[in-house]
């Protein structure tokens, strides 16, 4: 009952004109980015951040929340129709979604694509509305030892399923850690690395970094690319799949919704090994494995319903203690520190709107995902034909004006540059940029909690291995790292790597 009350409180806060709007804002934007090959919802979420600093918190998530799951509505638009991923987590769809289309198909895929895709994520927001809460209760009995082991944890996992060398992603990790502690030392009131730039006393800003990393750096990238789209010929009719596409349907669709929430609970799970796993269980379980490849709606359905089940499960570490998953959770993670919130369990408890308000902004978010997705096909197919040299034009004023907006500094521009070259190179030389921005993140909460349990236990660090529940992140922490050592984890950890 204390659930339904709190699900019901949410709906007032999430039915307020304003955080409608921004509802709706995010799930279109988040379609628009899904359709376009190459930007992907970590590039949008960045490039959006700053915009969020001048609405509430809650409106914020809300906002944000909204692009990432709208995503992977859009992306299975662009996979069926030109056989290009528009995001990582669907590039499963493309193998029977393209096949379909060209039999004449695009239709019925996608819209088992938007129905499974709306059936999956409306389950997945009930199983975070049940599930959430007590793991917040459990995570109260956390103290500043449980914390700084809980960061540890958060930064290895991201570290462990980093793609590449395990030290390319330690280096990131520790460049991250370093820039986060740049500025004025909260105790002592020293200013630390600034190099006497009084722009770096107040540390060096999150937004400056991610749309340098993220919007920049995937210009400079794309533009060496030549990148081909032909979008299908075939006239889309038929949206409504018929009676035999729902038999065929119905059981990948249910499979695909409860394997993508319980693997986006778990780090690197995420929504792109989700759809992977659901087609590799939906043919394995066919009658006529043979049809998958040429055009068999369950490949869709599946596939579809595990990505979008996955984004509902990876925001449950993050409500409720604080921890994202990949990287998309770690930029939401950045705009709750930026409007001065502390995630983690007290979340729910000192911000019950907020928590509510953007778990329930997910129930709404997919119905107008329904809509916007079926009826405006033609409109989708029309972005698709938009030239790379105006859009990525589009993108570097998009960067210039946001980061200029938020505090009016020339200095911070010159900072996105700068972080825009190095994700530029970071691509080049394969240097995975998320461990970095979530140490960004990370690493003054991280630095405080290890202060705050020196000063209360008297400086004695053997604290971390007497409390069972730190002990137990920092031996997770240690096995995960210790783990890449051994030859017959690393394709494992290769395949994991992709889910993010």
């Amino acid at each position: 009952m204390e659930t339904l009350s709190s699900v019901v409180s949410g709906f007032s806060v999430v039915l307020q004109p304003a955080n409608l709007l921004f509802c709706f804002v995010g799930v279109f934007v988040g379609t628009l980015i899904g359709v376009l090959p190459g930007i992907g919802p970590l590039g949008a979420i960045a490039l959006l951040l700053p915009s969020t600093f001048y609405i509430s918190p809650t409106s914020a998530l809300i906002m944000l929340a909204g692009i990432y799951y709208g995503a992977m509505y859009g992306g299975s638009t662009t996979s069926i129709l030109v056989n290009i991923p528009g995001e990582a987590a669907t590039v499963v769809t493309c193998i029977d979604g393209y096949q379909m289309a060209k039999q004449g198909r695009a239709g019925p895929a996608l819209g088992i694509a938007a129905f499974g895709s709306f059936i999956a994520g409306t389950i997945s927001v009930l199983l975070l509305s049940f599930l959430a809460p007590p793991l917040a209760r459990l995570a109260l009995k956390f103290g500043p030892p449980e914390y700084f082991s809980l960061m540890i944890l958060g930064l290895t996992i991201l570290v462990y399923l980093a793609n590449g060398p395990i030290i390319k992603a330690l280096m990131m990790a520790a460049f991250g850690l370093i820039l986060g502690i740049v500025g004025t030392d909260i105790i002592t009131g020293r200013a630390r690395f600034t190099f006497g730039i009084i722009e770096l006393n107040d540390g060096i800003g999150i937004i400056p970094v991610v749309m340098g990393l993220f919007g920049i750096s995937e210009v400079l990238f794309n533009v060496e690319k030549i990148i081909k789209r032909e979008v299908t010929k075939t006239r889309i009719r038929g949206l409504f799949p018929n009676l035999q596409d729902w038999k065929n349907s119905i059981g990948p669709i249910f499979r695909g919704t409860f394997l993508g929430f319980f693997l986006g609970i778990l780090p690197g799970g995420g929504a792109v090994i989700s759809s992977f796993a659901s087609y590799a269980i939906e043919k394995k379980m066919s009658k006529h494995p043979e049809k998958f490849g040429t055009g068999a709606i369950e490949g869709v359905a599946g596939p579809e319903s595990a990505n979008n089940s996955a984004t509902g499960g990876s925001f449950i570490p993050l409500l409720t203690l604080g921890v994202p998953t990949n990287g998309v959770m770690a930029l939401m993670l950045g705009a709750l520190v930026l409007h001065g919130l502390q995630p983690g369990p007290l979340l729910m408890k000192e911000q019950p709107g907020l928590f509510w308000g953007t778990i329930t902004s997910m129930y709404l978010g997919n119905v107008m995902l329904l809509i916007l997705n079926l009826p405006l096909i033609g409109l989708w197919v029309q972005v698709l034909r938009i030239p790379y040299p105006i859009l990525f034009p589009l993108i570097l004023l998009f960067c210039l004006i946001g980061v200029f907006s938020v505090n009016n500094s020339v200095a911070e521009i010159w900072f996105m540059i700068l972080f825009g070259i190095a994700g530029y190179l970071m691509k080049k030389f394969e240097y995975e940029m998320a461990p970095l921005v979530l140490a960004l993140i990370l690493g003054p909460m991280f630095e405080n909690a290890l202060r705050q349990s020196l000063i209360i236990f008297e400086g004695d660090p053997i604290v971390f291995l007497t409390r069972p529940i730190s002990a137990a992140f920092l031996i997770v922490s240690c096995s995960l790292l210790l783990s890449t050592m051994l030859p017959w984890l690393k394709g494992k950890r290769k395949l994991l790597s992709d889910g993010d």
